[in-house]
């Protein structure tokens, strides 16, 4: 009997070109850089690639282009061993993301392209992919019309929600009802609280805090999750860590404490590598990792 957790990601499928520097340039200013990289990226598939190293059985629901990046990126997800019947060509880019990494933190500028295909005729036509999964994961790379006919598509069957509301942008209330968990960092947070109900936000929200680990509520209780302590490399991917790790522990059956404390592992031995995707680790690395620092 196959009891690996079935998650769906409907989100970004992108190429990162990632420059590493020891300045950041001014305006019309020119600078030369350590060191360049072009990594499998975009947030969705950042985050269908960490539930698939931890055991989970995953789907991508997408879109790349038709350039030489599409085959590239949807070939690389088939090698993570996650189901890409549901990742399609359009005429258009690929996504990318520029990202500039200085002193172990990043600076990024995303290009949609392909991404915005993504639609809610698009994810209408996967319902009954949605309808068999576990849990869903949503991010906000994608039109936001899409993302809200996923969340009602799983709702609507039972199905487990986590939107990682990044980036940040202006959510429906409709939206957040549809939602089990959101996902978002601090300064993600205080932009949501804005004309959204705090008390059925707190009911959802696992803050994620960095280096001050995640946050939840228990009814009127704040609980703390703390991080674990590592040699930061590079913090790319960090955040779409934590969200595989939640969702495969969740889908799992574990409670939302221990989620975070998985999730929390995951993403703390991702930051020790460079890029999003090559530094994520499998379930034995995370369960050997927590086990190292709390045995």
């Amino acid at each position: 009997m196959d009891l690996k957790p079935k998650i769906t990601v409907v989100g970004s499928i992108n190429m990162d070109i990632v420059t590493i520097t020891d300045q950041l340039p001014k305006m019309g200013e020119t600078l030369i850089g350590n060191q360049f990289k072009m990594n499998p990226g975009g947030k969705g598939a950042n985050q269908a690639v960490a539930a698939a190293r931890l055991g989970a059985d995953v789907r991508m629901i997408g879109c790349v282009g038709n350039d030489s990046f599409g085959p590239l990126l949807k070939q690389n997800l088939q090698n993570e061993g996650i189901n890409v019947t549901d990742v399609e060509p359009v005429t258009d880019s690929t996504g990318t993301a520029t990202i500039v990494v200085y002193d172990g933190d990043n600076s990024i500028i995303i290009v949609p392209g392909a991404n915005q295909h993504v639609t809610a005729a698009f994810v209408e036509s996967k319902r009954d992919v949605i309808a068999d999964s576990d849990v869903l994961i949503l991010q906000l790379e994608i039109p936001l019309e899409a993302v809200q006919k996923a969340a009602e598509i799983a709702k609507e069957h039972g199905v487990k929600v986590i939107l990682n509301p990044a980036p940040i942008r202006k959510l429906p209330r409709e939206l957040i009802e549809k939602i089990n968990y959101l996902t978002p960092n601090e300064h993600e947070y205080t932009l949501l609280q804005q004309g959204l109900d705090e008390k059925e936000l707190k009911e959802k929200v696992i803050l994620t805090k960095g280096s001050a680990g995640v946050a939840f509520y228990q009814g009127e209780k704040e609980v703390s999750i703390p991080a674990y302590p590592v040699k930061v490399v590079d913090t790319t991917g960090a955040g779409d860590s934590f969200n595989g790790g939640f969702a495969v522990a969740l889908s799992k059956g574990h409670s939302v404490s221990e989620a975070c404390r998985y999730g929390n592992a995951v993403a703390a031995l991702s930051t020790t590598k460079l890029g999003a995707q090559t530094g994520m680790p499998t379930n034995e690395e995370a369960e050997a990792f927590i086990k190292g620092m709390e045995g």
